[in-house]
């Protein structure tokens, strides 16, 4: 029986920022402050869960990119101020604006590496994978211990079928103490694409309680249970993603499947059209509402 399929990465645009030298600079401070704040929110996942949309929202709103454009006319020579704006405006979805701000960071400070990083998933939401490559490389030129550009490099690897390089890259940001659930999310997803669910689950597990609110691992998670013929676990995990966002067609399409599993073709067959009325074009729900019908 075909699983439904667990791809999110979760790998959402986060504010990057360099340390604080801007005692002198009130005004400025306050507007990176903000960003630091947003941060601490919105890096844990890419899943659309209420408080991440309420951050990158915020964070993105023509109010934000107003109050940091006119800091950096008080300071247009101080590269964070672009980087921040550059963060705001990738959350707003204007690429080619963040793109611009975090030219003129690395333009004003060429060790900038959170400003390559964030330069990096620009491209890469654009789909220029080798301008995001090129990125993440410098990145982690200037700074070999930077987790975040690991994490970042290592979804393209993935995304792009290069699975032991990603494997390796997700590795290193573990090995540096990140906190980042998506280092553990995704080497989750590989872990589980070589059928070590055993290690899966243990990723998505630590993914879980970085990122408690976020539904991805739980899926992730389901899935391996499911491999393992563990369907209570299985089940407890999908209804829990459902509750965190019951928007998501995946996490339905996942419930779907234990009901199929159990043989409650009704429930089954409930779930999965409620998956494709979320989404239409999700495959697994597709199938699994088709094979239910024909039995």
């Amino acid at each position: 029986m075909t699983l439904a399929a667990m791809t999110a990465d979760v790998s959402g645009f986060t504010v990057h920022e360099a340390s604080r030298r801007h005692q002198r600079k009130p005004r400025l401070a306050a507007m990176l402050l903000l960003g630091s704040v947003l941060l601490l929110a919105g890096c844990t996942t890419d899943g659309p869960d209420s408080m991440t949309n309420k951050v990158e929202r915020e964070q993105g709103s023509q109010e934000n990119i107003a109050s940091l454009s006119s800091v950096i006319a008080s300071n247009p020579s101080d590269p964070e101020g672009y980087n921040v704006r550059g963060s705001s405006y990738g959350r707003a979805g204007e690429y080619r604006r963040a793109i611009a701000d975090f030219g003129q960071a690395i333009q004003l400070n060429p060790r900038f590496y959170q400003a390559y990083a964030n330069r990096a998933l620009v491209h890469r939401n654009m789909g220029n994978t080798q301008a995001a490559l090129a990125d993440y490389n410098m990145a982690l030129q200037l700074n070999a211990n930077y987790d975040v550009a690991y994490i970042g490099r290592g979804n393209l690897y993935r995304q792009a079928g290069q699975l032991d390089s990603a494997f390796n890259d997700f590795n290193k940001a573990i090995q540096l103490d990140t906190t980042d659930p998506r280092a553990y999310h995704n080497r989750g997803l590989i872990y589980q694409a070589r059928n070590q669910h055993g290690q899966a689950i243990e990723d998505f597990s630590t993914a879980i309680s970085l990122s408690p609110s976020s539904p991805e691992p739980y899926n992730g998670r389901g899935i391996s249970y499911v491999a393992q013929g563990d369907d209570d676990n299985a089940f407890s995990d999908f209804n829990t993603a459902i509750n965190l966002n019951g928007k998501l067609a995946e996490s339905w399409a996942n419930q779907a499947l234990i009901y199929e599993r159990k043989g409650d073709k009704a429930k089954a067959s409930k779930s999965y059209s409620h998956a494709l009325q979320l989404d239409p074009k999700y495959e697994p729900a597709r199938a699994g509402l088709a094979r239910v019908k024909a039995s």
